[in-house]
């Protein structure tokens, strides 16, 4: 008698289906996915405000498309805080020191050296940044622009010290986005015009584009999960620091080869089953 075959992983999916981006269609990614990985797991699917409630029945949290956090910043919270407190193994993993723990680390990198858009958080250093034809303000937890705005000088109000970056607006040529599986390279998109954001092409990176894109990889301490690396390409050549998305980056994997998605599906698959071996 043939013994009976072990159960599989179960995996609860965490994104909004419903939530709307300019430019972009997260559910369909989303339901892409999930179609590919009950190939190899049990899953289901909740809301993000549902996941704390709903994680101790699973082997496994992915976190996907999400949306903004701020907008469910309470819930977000105490997802994190039952997930460490139960040990369950979240994917991404909750280590990563890029926009999953806001934007302090543009700061960071700024303030260390790194090829970054030149960023200061307090008003003592506006000082520091470039002068531009204009500049940008937006809160540390923000994403999808919420809470961004544009002013002509550098400014933080008196008592925002610390809850919002000052950047200026920088000249470029095109925006370019690297995508990882852990620290493993899949593909670059970009997007030939400025003005249009989330018209993707495929890019062909160079290996000095991929040198400069995993150097913010190797600086992040995210053990398992998807990074997008997000820089702009200056009128100079040079490659510059705009996100570190670890948190639930869009993939824009409608706007790859069929051959470049099916090997991201597989390493993505893969990475979860060495996250829950």
């Amino acid at each position: 008698m043939a013994a009976p075959a072990a159960p599989r992983p179960s995996v609860l999916f965490v994104t909004d289906l419903a939530y709307e981006a300019r430019g972009r269609r997260y559910c369909d990614e989303d339901i892409f996915l999930t179609s590919r990985l009950r190939e190899s797991f049990d899953v289901a699917l909740c809301h993000p405000r549902d996941a704390a409630a709903l994680l101790d029945g699973f082997d496994a949290v992915v976190v996907r498309n999400s949306g903004p956090v701020l907008h469910y910043q309470e819930a977000y919270d105490a997802f994190r805080t039952r997930a460490r407190k139960s040990g369950t193994r979240v994917y991404n993993s909750l280590d990563g020191r890029g926009d999953m723990a806001g934007k302090q680390y543009l700061v960071d990198l700024s303030r260390a050296g790194f090829p970054v858009i030149p960023t200061v958080d307090r008003a003592a250093d506006l000082g520091l940044l470039p002068r531009s034809d204009g500049y940008v303000v937006k809160p540390k937890l923000g994403a999808d622009s919420v809470g961004l705005r544009f002013t002509e000088e550098p400014e933080l109000p008196d008592d925002a010290d610390g809850t919002l970056l000052v950047q200026p607006r920088i000249d470029f040529r095109y925006e370019v986005s690297f995508y990882f599986v852990d620290h493993d390279f899949q593909y670059a998109l970009h997007a030939p015009h400025p003005d249009r954001r989330w018209v993707l092409e495929p890019y062909a990176a160079s290996s000095e584009d991929l040198d400069f894109a995993r150097r913010f990889v190797e600086w992040n301490s995210l053990a398992h999960g998807i990074q997008r690396v997000d820089a702009c390409r200056t009128p100079e050549g040079d490659l510059l620091l705009v996100e570190l998305e670890d948190l639930n980056p869009y993939l824009s994997l409608d706007r790859v080869t069929d051959e470049v998605r099916e090997a991201f599906v597989t390493r993505m698959s893969a990475s979860l089953r060495e996250l829950l071996a």
